[in-house]
């Protein structure tokens, strides 16, 4: 298949059949891909962040529970 370059853009070309505008840049697709993970990898780790905060939360309440009961002996 033969793709129409893109005036005034030497990574760009255009499929004749769809009409589409494809990046030919392997390297920007690459760093695109990276970007896209580390994004992944810090959400899951503020995800893990607060799941922990949670717990501790949780924990916390549950000993402040136990210290009142046992101020009420």
């Amino acid at each position: 298949m033969e793709y129409l370059k893109v005036e005034g853009h030497a990574d760009l070309v255009r499929d004749p059949n769809s009409k589409a505008i494809i990046n030919t840049d392997r390297t920007a697709y690459e760093r695109a891909v990276a970007r896209s993970k580390n994004v992944k990898r810090q959400q899951e780790d503020i995800r893990d962040a607060v799941r922990d905060i949670n717990n501790l939360k949780c924990e916390m309440h549950e000993i402040k529970s136990l210290l009142m009961k046992l101020l009420e002996k």
